[in-house]
């Protein structure tokens, strides 16, 4: 199995992940869609150990710790891209997804995030999280943040990934890169966000904040006075609100309710959907925490209704809810109706399609007073 030449397939192709399990033929992930290398043959068990001895190259303490927590996380470099590589077993055969990253990051104008999150990474401290599910944009989100703040600001930033996976430079900023797990920098993200108080950094990345050790060290990064980004696993922002204070027991969740309302800066929660072209398109759902939502935050009983609310009737601070986001799309001719009506739960629609009345109506008028402008 040739995998050099496959990894250069889905390089060529544009896809995002390769996928090699046995008892199939090799497959690559291009715009969501799953594509079997059907020139290749059926991979076999023995062929999966041998791909998986070429990713690890002979890395003794990676294959000991695969050996003995069944999972690894690591990283590569091929080429001009880098590999995040995921091996777990299936069968008592390792299963091997591999992440293509390429080495340079989009502009992140042409990511589709909204200019607010970028300003926001020139507060002082405090905290702010890129959110979402899997595969859906969230370290290229990051990385594209971390990129201009390196760029522009004089900070020392200093990040935990679990692999590494973009590698910046130091430019006007001085980036040190940690790899978190077997072989890597640090054993643990919570270790290493502890040890990153001792260590100068103006600015702390967390690539997971995946447990409530590692929640409480980023809280007293940003007590400290730091600036702490981060991503969770979650679908929205207010469900990310709703994750993180249910790391603790319920007689820690009042003072836990009020360090994330004090600390909290900004949640962007991202999904990627197909458009009408067939590539990809960002869905931003950004909650800026303001007066109103961090009362929300600290009421006894946390309704994520009412911080969905907020969120959709506080544009002025730079909120932007899923809802309206999707209707923009709309209105622009990116995505379908039926492709907005997909991301949205059935009691919504009506909300989306006034919102969706609402957009053209002020579309129109902009068109109109233009015209009568340049008729003038």
């Amino acid at each position: 199995m040739n995998v050099d030449e496959i990894l250069k397939k889905a390089k060529e192709q544009g896809a995002s992940d390769a996928h090699f399990v046995s008892g199939l033929k090799p497959i690559l992930r291009i715009n969501r869609e799953l594509i079997t290398l059907e020139e290749y043959d059926v991979i076999t068990d023995d062929d999966m150990w041998e791909i998986y001895d070429f990713f690890l190259k002979g890395n003794v303490e990676k294959d000991k710790s695969f050996r003995e927590k069944k999972v690894l996380d690591c990283s590569e470099e091929f080429g001009d891209i880098r590999l995040r590589i995921n091996v777990s077993y299936s069968g008592g055969v390792p299963v091997i997804t591999t992440r293509l990253i390429r080495n340079e990051l989009p502009k992140y104008e042409d990511l589709g995030v909204p200019d607010i999150v970028r300003r926001m990474t020139l507060q002082p401290q405090g905290l702010i999280l890129v959110t979402g599910k899997t595969n859906s944009g969230k370290s290229t989100t990051l990385n594209a943040l971390i990129n201009y703040i390196n760029e522009n600001q004089n900070r020392k930033i200093l990040t935990l990934e679990s692999p590494v996976e973009y590698k910046h430079t130091s430019k006007k900023s001085v980036i040190i890169q940690k790899e978190v797990g077997a072989g890597g920098d640090m054993p643990a993200y919570s270790l290493g966000t502890k040890n990153s108080l001792r260590e100068d950094c103006d600015i702390l990345v967390i690539g997971e904040i995946r447990d409530k050790e590692t929640l409480d060290a980023a809280i007293e990064t940003a007590e400290s006075g730091h600036l702490v980004l981060g991503t969770l696993h979650t679908k929205s922002c207010a469900e990310t609100i709703d994750r993180m204070i249910n790391f603790y027991e319920v007689r820690d969740q009042a003072t836990i309710k009020y360090l994330i309302a004090s600390l909290l800066k900004l949640v962007i929660s991202q999904r990627l959907i197909k458009n009408k072209r067939g590539t990809l398109t960002l869905i931003p759902e950004v909650m800026v925490v303001d007066n109103i939502i961090a009362g929300i935050i600290r009421k006894d009983k946390l309704s994520v209704s009412e911080i969905e609310d907020a969120i959709q009737s506080s544009s002025g601070n730079g909120s932007i809810g899923a809802i309206n986001a999707l209707a923009q799309l709309y209105v622009d001719d990116v995505i379908t109706l039926e492709q907005a009506k997909a991301q949205v739960e059935e009691k919504n629609i009506e909300i989306l399609n006034r919102t969706i009345m609402q957009l053209r109506m002020k579309k129109e008028e902009m068109n109109n007073r233009m015209s009568s402008q340049s008729g003038f």
